[in-house]
């Protein structure tokens, strides 16, 4: 109601009798849910695009983007505009933040990391630790960067102030997925090929806990809530979810429909929201928690067609996803794992940052 109109309803029922006026005092019919939308759109020049994981860094308002061939660009979602390419940084498909060491780690695809200045975005080193490396996290306890290598299904630790590899453990998978800590030392995995969650103690560097997924199938994206001990896990099934597991038990405690091709998952632990960004059906869903075992969807957006990572500006109250357009070559080999029609090649100068608010 437009407040004008809210303070004339008003001022009338104070002139009712008192049984009428009390009536005045229940909520006023209003639209709970406040949608995201789209805001901008920037695409950003360049040959035809590959990429993976975003991240963002709140304190300086930058989005960290792994764009494998042309390395991590680094994008001010202020300005709108691509503010530095880490140098030594090709094949990258992710950024790790850590500001306590004013450092940033990027995840190469040939098992290396390049290790750069988090304020002045100047490259330090490249380290090599592995092979065939997809994505990571940083675990605050151990101060430890582990790195997931799915085709070598292994992953590796490394100490984020010194460089140095610390340990490789291997694992039973071929496509490890995303990875988040629960900020007590043990770090959470996904095991897409495996339909598994692994909890790995980063200090012995071993595997304490395998929990399947059931009736969540290929678990990719994932996150976890602290204070509810939660895992959210994003699964690309033929009826895919977000399933929550009890992060003590391991037990699977509820799921929720999301779209297809998801691959990014985030908490917002103010808002006690789930982010779901799904590629194939082009949508974002936003999941209300209700209770450590309770949920219902909040809403769910549509987007562009392989928008599906993403990341959260919680200050602003925003969601960040990347998308590009694409085609399926039928001379060319189709990931048909993921789609009968994946694309398997994207036009140049299309890659877009797209920035979704209330």
């Amino acid at each position: 109601m437009h407040p004008n109109l809210r303070k004339k309803f008003m001022q009338s029922c104070l002139r009712m009798a008192a049984p009428v006026a009390a009536l005045c005092l229940l909520p006023l019919p209003s639209h709970a849910t406040r949608f995201y939308q789209l805001g901008s759109a920037v695409t950003l020049p360049g040959k035809a695009p590959a990429w993976d994981y975003v991240t963002y860094d709140a304190a300086r308002s930058r989005l960290f983007i792994g764009r494998r061939h042309d390395g991590v660009s680094v994008f001010d979602v202020t300005t709108h505009k691509v503010v530095a390419t880490i140098a030594d940084s090709e094949g990258a498909n992710k950024a790790i933040l850590v500001p306590e060491l004013d450092r940033g780690y990027t995840v190469n695809g040939d098992g290396s990391t390049t290790e750069f200045a988090l304020a002045s975005l100047k490259t330090l080193r490249r380290i090599r630790f592995g092979s065939n490396a997809d994505a990571g996290s940083y675990e605050p306890v151990t101060g430890q960067l582990m790195f997931t290598m799915g085709d070598s299904g292994k992953v590796a630790f490394m100490d984020a102030r010194s460089g140095k590899l610390v340990a490789t453990l291997p694992l039973a998978s071929s496509h490890i997925e995303a990875s988040a800590p629960d900020g007590h030392g043990n770090i959470f995995v996904a095991e897409r090929d495996r339909d598994a969650v692994l909890r790995i103690d980063a200090r012995t560097h071993a595997v304490t806990a395998t929990w399947p997924t059931a009736p969540c199938h290929q678990p990719t994206g994932l996150d976890y809530d602290a204070r509810s001990q939660r895992i959210f896990v994003g699964c690309r099934s033929d009826s895919p979810l977000l399933a929550v597991l009890d992060a003590k038990a391991g037990a699977v405690v509820a799921s929720l429909p999301i779209g297809r091709g998801n691959d990014g998952v985030a908490f917002d632990p103010a808002t006690r929201r789930i982010y779901a960004s799904n590629g194939l059906d082009a949508d974002l869903m936003v999941i209300d928690q209700q209770g450590p075992d309770s949920y219902r969807l909040e809403q769910a957006i549509t987007t562009r067609p392989m928008a599906r990572t993403l990341a959260l500006d919680v200050k602003r109250d925003r969601v960040y996803l990347v998308a590009a357009e694409g085609g399926v070559d039928p001379a060319k080999k189709v990931d048909t794992a993921v789609a009968p029609f994946y694309p398997n090649f994207y036009f140049d100068n299309t890659f877009t940052v797209l920035t979704y608010k209330k």
